[in-house]
Order: C-alpha cells, then structure tokens, then sequence
C-alpha cells in the first residue's frame, strides 16, 4: 500500500512568501522521470497506454512519479483559480522612450512608424567588419528602391534555395507547403509596385513564412498532422497574416512544426525532422522548428511561430535568432487554430530585433470584435529605439538558483552577457526569489494538455490513431489523463504566480534568465520515423519559458553566443504586462553588445546575393 500513499503540498498563502533573495522556499529542480523512448519502443508504449486495462495504470504511475499529484493533484492551495492571463491595460504616456500610436492607424502606417523609431543607421548597410550579418528587412527595402534587386529576383532564388535544402544531404525540412506559382505571383506583382515608384510600406516584397498552425491562403492548415486540414478548412488569412498581406510582404508558405506543438524538438515523422541551420544532425527546437530554421538559414528575415510553452522562443534561441512572444491578447488570435486558448500566443521569428520590432507593428492594433480584451482597447506603444540617450537606468530581476540550473556553457555565457549589460549600460541586477517554478512548470503542462485534449476531442473521436505520429499517441493520452480538478488547482497556481511575478515587476522591469536550459542536441535516426519522448531534454528546454505563457507575459529572447560545439545560446527577458516597447529597448541594447561574435551558420543562403 506504500505505493499509493499520496503526498500532498499545502501552499503558504501568497502574502507569507519572502520573494527576497534570503527567502526560505527551496529551488526544486525539475523531477523528470521518464525515459527517452523512440522506433520500437515508442510503439510499446503507445499500444500500452492506449489500452483500457494498463492505461489508466500507467498514467497513475507517471503523474505519482513526476510529482503531479504532490503539486498539483492533492495540493491544498486557497487562492481561488485564474482561468484567462488578461491584464488590465497600463498606460506608458509617463515613459520619455517610447511613442504612442494612433489606434486608427492602418498596419503599412504603423510599419512606418516603426520604421521612423529606429536609428538612422539602421537604413543604412550596417555592416562594418567581417563580422556576420543576415540581411534585414532595410537591406531588402534598400536594394528594391534602388533597383539592385527585384522581389522577384529575390523569390525566384528563395525557391531555388528550398528546394536544394530539401533535398540530400541536407534534408532540413523547413516547409510542410510551399507554392510557387503563389509565391511568383506575390513577387510580381511587389516588382510592379516597385516599377511604379509606388511600395505598399518597407514590408512590401519581404518573404515571411507562416507556421503551419496559423491559417494562410492559399494553403490548408495542417498542425503539423496528416489529417486536421481534412476536418478543419480554412478559407481565409488569419487576421495577423491579413495584415502583414496588406503591408505588401510575400508569404512564401507554411513552415514545419512539431505535430499539434507537442513537443520540443521539432521532429515530425510525417514532415521530416527540421534540422538546426549551425549543425544539420541536430534539432531546431520546437514547436516552431521550421519558422525558426528559415530565419537562421537566411531565407526569410522574419517568420510568424505560435507560443504555447516557448514554441517561439525554444527554436529561435536554439537556432540563434530573435524571438519576441508579445502580451496574452496583444496580437489577435483569430485565424490560429486554437490548440490551447489560454496560453498560446502568435510570436515573431526574425534575424534582429528591429526586423521583429517591424513585425510586430504590422500586427499590433486595434482586436477584431470577435476576441475578447479587457474593457478598454490596449494602446500600442512603439520604442524611440533612435533616442538619443539609451534607455536607462534598468533594474533585471535575477532568480540565481533557477538562473544556473543549465548548462556549464549558458551558465558562463549568460552570466557574462548580463555582466556586459552591467557594465555597459550601468543597469542593475536586483536578486530574487521566484518560488514554486517546478509547480508552475506542471501546471501549465496540466492547463495546455487539458486545453489541447478539449479543442481536439471531437476530431480523436473519430481519428485513426495510426493518423498520428506515436510520440504524438502518447502526449494526446497524457493531456487526456488530465482530470478537472487538476485543470481547476492549475489555474489556482496561475494566480499564486501571477501575484508573485507582480510584486516582482513592482521592484525591476524584467526578469533575466537563459533562455534553455540546453543547446541543440543530436537527431537520432530511431526518432524520425516514429518520433521521440525525451522529456528529460524537453523539461531543460522549457526551464525558463513557462512564465510567458501561463501568465500571459511579454518575453524576448536574444542570441549572446555559442557553446563549445559553436550551437547557438539566447538570453531571455520576461517584462511586465504591455511592456513590449521596454523589452525591444533592452533586446536591442543587447543585441548591440553581441553582433559582432555572431557566426554564419553551416547552411546559409545569400538571397541578395552579395558575397
């Protein structure tokens, strides 16, 4: 009988907690047990927890053993739950660095005004050594206006490119659908616009490519599965996409993903596995993979992933690119297929943070009626990035404990890039202790598997399962093993961390901590066919993602260096409720510190063809 003895936490209310840094509430590190499964073995699993008599057993044995009915299950906490991650609106009017933007802005003027916020050197060819440099969406600009190149140029060798990246020995696997004749058409029409002296704004004939999760015309929405876009048609852009359209940009197709964004790693046995542009036997991250590959690979500045548990972030840091994840509710949602409606947000992909930044204010605006939003309509607020005086006086929560819980080398590099920041800016470090991460960690993959199971429970009603890939048959019987008491003590947690995550932006503006937990690790060949279960590498991948999306924070990740194999390192910073202008002023300051050590990765393709 010991086995089922259960262990129970009983959560100190949320005004007794010390969030100091001598605070007595212990690191706990994440209890993973679970081992690597994949091919064969992957199989057994499957056919075991899908069985009525051993299921149910199963998944008993693996809540008992990853520690989910400690926290969660039979935890007594007596904060009543927050379903929903929306924050009342804040008002920046007070900030000298930032600009308001008029809400009936149509998105080619708002890229303008973003534009107007940068620097002049940005417009400019901003490389001065022989450090490497991907090109920007002002470089694509520039070389239009000028007539050096034509976005049809540049889309008849972005098609040439995917598909010689498609093929051995390279195989990366950017793209689960890509059309030539659309993309052509798109390119064309941009060069007359050009012709014409008439662009539509500084997007007009940049590529963008589209995670397969966000509906875009003319291709079906596929989820990275064989199947959704048969029960799921989509007839129209997503409003994000609507509007990037609008702005002129080309969008040259639907990128890989992890199937249903159930897992970190991007492989996907019906699509192929993305491999990561530094060093192809390894993963680009998930679930985002291809969006961020293609950016990293240099055949798109920017890419549109969606950010459930650091979907965007995970494969833009692995990948050594930004990642920007804006405020829950900041960026309509409408036209995503709805996988998880309380934690997944349409987040930004790009070679720097201006490109983002340029993206971003394509997208911001006013909600389509159809979503809700707090009473009033969020501002939106764009950074002075060309302000005279940089941005100043920052004060970074830092949690040391959790900040150090990865790797030797994104320890030291990440340690440095903050000191480098200290240094150079004078910003301070302001020590913190965030309790209960492990907590917060199981909580949101109780809230995200229990959202993902509803959304999808008319369709694996009726699915195949040998329509899914078999890691995927094992997450889908996970989420589905989630009962309402846990979804209900989950969102209990979501509001203890939301308080404490408050008082911690009551004394700094963001948090600091690496972005993963791990770099890159190697694709094994048994994980392509069938998929793999690595929770182990998953759980390092995720360490510091989860804060973002179970309450609805704006986070950014920045590439600061490399490990010892040369894979890429990000640091992250997670701001405070609508503060999207102070994150891209501190990713930028960053940026700047670091632009000169970025490396060309192994697969690179010039498409302004100026080497």
């Amino acid at each position: 009988m010991g086995f089922f003895k259960e262990e129970t936490v009983v959560y100190k209310p949320v005004e007794e907690i010390d969030l100091g840094p001598h605070s007595d509430q212990i690191y706990v590190r994440a209890n993973v047990k679970a081992p690597r499964m994949a091919g064969l073995l992957v199989k057994i699993f499957a056919w075991f927890l899908e069985s009525r008599i051993f299921g149910t057993l199963l998944m008993y044995i693996l809540k008992k053993n990853n520690l989910i009915h400690k926290f969660i299950t039979n935890a007594e906490i007596e904060e009543p739950p927050l379903f929903v991650p929306s924050h009342p609106f804040e008002d920046l009017k007070d900030q000298q660095d930032v600009k308001c933007i008029d809400s009936d802005l149509s998105p080619p003027e708002q890229v303008q005004q973003a534009i107007d916020c940068l620097p002049h050197s940005s417009s400019e060819n901003t490389v001065k050594s022989n450090s490497f440099h991907r090109w920007t969406i002002l470089d694509y600009s520039r070389a239009y206006r000028s007539g050096e190149i034509t976005p049809r140029m540049v889309a008849e060798r972005f098609i040439k490119a995917v598909r010689e990246s498609s093929s051995p020995p390279l195989q990366m696997s950017f793209f689960i659908n890509y059309n030539i004749q659309d993309i052509l058409k798109q390119a064309t029409e941009s060069t007359l616009r050009y012709e014409r002296g008439q662009p539509i704004s500084f997007l007009d004939g940049i590529p963008i490519a589209i995670k397969d999760e966000i509906d875009c015309s003319p291709y079906p929405t596929t989820g990275g599965t064989k199947w959704l876009h048969k029960v799921r048609s989509c007839t129209d852009d997503a409003c994000c996409v609507k509007r990037l359209r609008s702005c002129g940009a080309i969008l040259v197709g639907k990128t890989n993903m992890h199937e249903l964004g159930a897992g970190a790693s991007g492989i996907n046995p019906h699509y192929g596995a993305t491999r990561n542009p530094y060093d192809i036997s390894k993963i680009s991250g998930g679930s985002s993979s291809g969006s961020a590959a293609v950016v990293a690979s240099g055949l798109c500045p920017a890419a549109l992933g969606v950010d459930g548990g650091g979907s965007v972030r995970m494969p833009a840091a692995l990948c050594g690119v930004v990642g920007l994840k804006p405020t829950f509710g900041r960026i309509p949602h409408s036209g995503v297929f709805p996988l998880n409606w309380t934690v997944g947000m349409v987040g930004i992909l790009a070679g720097t943070i201006e490109d983002a930044f340029i993206v971003y204010a394509a997208m911001s605006g006013r909600l389509p009626s159809d979503q809700p939003t707090s009473s009033v309509q969020p501002k939106v607020y764009f950074p002075l990035l060309n302000s005279a005086e940089p941005i100043s006086d920052v004060k970074l929560a830092k949690y040391s404990e959790w900040f150090d819980d990865c790797s030797d080398d994104i320890r030291i590099c990440c340690s440095q890039s903050l000191d480098k920041l200290k240094k150079h800016y004078g910003w301070k470090v302001v020590d913190v202790t965030i309790p209960e991460i492990e907590s917060m960690r199981l909580a949101h993959y109780s809230t995200i598997g229990s959202e993902c199971s509803a959304s999808l429970s008319s369709h694996l009603e009726k699915l195949d399962p040998a329509e899914s890939g078999w890691d995927v048959r094992v997450g889908l019987g996970a989420y589905g093993a989630f009962s309402s008491k846990e979804y209900i003590k989950a969102q209990q947690i979501r509001n203890r961390q939301m308080q404490f995550h408050m008082k911690i932006f009551a004394r700094a503006d963001v948090i600091v901590s690496p972005t993963t937990g791990v770099t890159a690790y190697p694709i094994k060949d048994d994980a392509v066919e069938t998929g793999e279960l690595d929770y182990i590498n998953g759980a390092a991948l995720v360490r510091y993602s989860i804060a973002g999306n179970f309450l609805g924070l704006p986070a950014v990740t920045v590439p600061v260096g490399y490990d010892k194999l040369g894979l890429p390192i990000g640091l992250q910073f997670i701001g405070r409720p609508w503060s999207e202008p102070t994150l891209i002023h501190i990713a930028s300051a960053m940026q700047a510190l670091c632009m000169s050590e970025y490396r060309k990765p192994e697969v690179f393709h010039d498409l302004l063809n100026r080497d």
